[in-house]
């Protein structure tokens, strides 16, 4: 066996502790900065932050919950993940007190069970982070564009479905004309918060305060045969908390633009129609499709 010294070994190990205390510190002081918000992003966390209080207000008044009913209701999570496991979706009921019932055969019940909490929490987060950038908003419209489509499918027997759903499209079609999309950017941030704000309390009131006699969480405690039904809604609750928190860092870290530099991108990237520069047109067939696009969404908000 060939001979090591101690004393280089251990400078060796100090050499190789120190590398990594340096590194360690190096990250640390590299997340710090990209999470410290600039002046944009400072605004965004203001409004959402607002948008909390104001869901919490409108949440608990009987007669002015109304209004919140079209972001209610984009909990679909249960019918994806049942594709997702082959499962049959037979229909989509809508509640505006409830959120959505889904009917289904087949599939894995221990997936879809908590989907709807879960999924629901990280489409709200995803919203939220993309809520940070003009042209993520554009994108996730689009996503959100193409479940409206699968939702109106699978709930075609229902009313209220169509109602809200192309309410829900006029207000992003009209808010995308604002302001070279700056409006939609808000759009978007506002359905991402309602979304967790949603799980978030719909899991409270099901679970931990059981106001219902039934939830997903007590179906999925039977499934599972173990665990009270208020022990997977504290867990489900945790993870919608962290799910929220992620998307705030994910905002803060992949976009960093100030206002300006987003305004200049929206301007080329899936610009307003019939306008260079992104800004509001007055040719009479903007002014009829914007006429459009408000009814459509002030019949959402009813």
């Amino acid at each position: 066996m060939p001979y090591v010294d101690s004393e280089v070994l251990n400078m060796a190990l100090a050499r190789a502790a120190d590398s990594g205390q340096e590194l360690g510190s190096l990250f640390a002081r590299d997340f710090k900065t990209r999470v410290t918000p600039n002046e944009t992003q400072r605004n965004t966390l203001i409004v959402a932050g607002v948008y909390i209080i104001v869901i919490f207000i409108l949440w608990h008044m009987p007669f002015l919950r109304v209004i919140i009913y079209p972001f209610k209701l984009l909990t679909m999570s249960h019918a994806f993940m049942g594709v997702l496991t082959c499962a049959t979706i037979h229909s989509i009921e809508l509640d505006p007190d409830e959120g959505g019932a889904t009917s289904m055969s087949g599939g894995i019940p221990w997936l879809t069970l908590p989907a709807g909490y879960l999924g629901s929490s990280l489409i709200g987060a995803s919203l939220i982070a993309c809520g940070f950038n003009t042209d993520a908003s554009k994108v996730a419209s689009i996503v959100m564009a193409v479940f409206f489509l699968f939702t109106l499918w699978w709930a075609r027997k229902n009313w209220l479905s169509w109602l809200l759903i192309l309410g829900m499209s006029g207000l992003i079609v009209l808010f995308w004309f604002v302001a070279g999309g700056e409006a939609l950017r808000y759009l978007v941030l506002f359905i991402g918060v309602m979304s967790c704000m949603y799980v978030l309390w719909d899991v409270v009131d099901d679970t931990v305060a059981r106001k219902v006699n039934s939830s997903d969480a007590s179906a999925f405690a039977d499934l599972i045969g173990c665990c009270p039904s208020q022990v997977w809604g504290v867990i489900w609750l945790i993870q919608a908390f962290i799910f929220f928190a992620l998307g705030v860092i994910v905002g803060l870290v992949a976009f960093k633009q100030d206002a300006a530099q987003q305004k200049a991108d929206a301007a080329h990237f899936l610009p307003v129609p019939g306008s260079k520069s992104g800004a509001l047109s007055s040719s009479p067939d903007y002014l009829v499709w914007t006429g459009l696009t408000v009814v459509l969404g002030f019949l959402g908000v009813l």
